[in-house]
């Protein structure tokens, strides 16, 4: 909790000043419904799907900025440490959300997080989870936040109520199934996801 609520808010302030004009037309949209979204408390998840080199981290992170500014909690990760380095505060999704290893065994995963710990203090007043490089990620890893994030916060919409930006290409690397066919690595995609 202390992590996700120590930034500098004049640092915040100057790189949200410095970075919003320079954001164009379809990123400005994209950033504008964002936040609309966040601020009228309408939860859900937003899928930014844009080839590599189109500016998502940039967005991403300019987002992240906007909301920590406002001492609100926004949590970035992505399915891979490298991702994750490009990210202001960002760390892997397997590590924040304490996700399963295997979850291609269990019918319903959910996060190894308990009520009262400070993982779930952090995701019960979070605005926004930003997960880069989701296309990469098992669709059970998404439906487990889904179920954890309903648990513990109370809240039987998705998410539990709370904004989740997807960011990737699908035209980039897909999940990944030891001795899989390719339907095993369809059936795992986000896309086959009922969320």
């Amino acid at each position: 909790m202390l992590r996700e609520t120590s930034y500098n808010v004049n640092e915040l302030n100057q790189y949200v000043l410095a970075n919003e004009p320079l954001l164009v037309i379809g990123q400005r949209a994209a950033y504008n419904a964002i936040l609309d979204r966040i601020n009228r408390k309408a939860g859900g998840i937003i899928f930014l799907d844009a080839p590599g080199g189109t500016g998502k981290t940039f967005v991403i992170n300019l987002l992240l900025a906007k909301i920590r500014q406002q001492s609100k909690i926004a949590i970035a990760v992505a399915s891979s440490g490298i991702a994750a380095t490009l990210l202001h505060g960002g760390r892997t999704a397997h590590s924040t959300l304490k996700l399963p290893l295997n979850l291609t065994h269990c019918e319903a995963p959910l996060c190894n997080i308990s009520k009262g710990t400070g993982e779930a203090k952090v995701l019960q007043e979070c605005e926004l989870i930003v997960w880069d490089e989701c296309t990469m990620s098992h669709r059970q890893a998404l439906e487990a936040l889904d179920r954890t994030l309903q648990d513990l916060r109370g809240n039987r919409k998705h998410m539990g109520g709370v904004v989740v930006l997807l960011a990737g290409d699908f035209r980039q690397t897909l999940p990944v199934i030891p001795k899989g066919t390719m339907a095993d690595e369809i059936k795992a995609c986000l896309k086959s996801s009922p969320l």
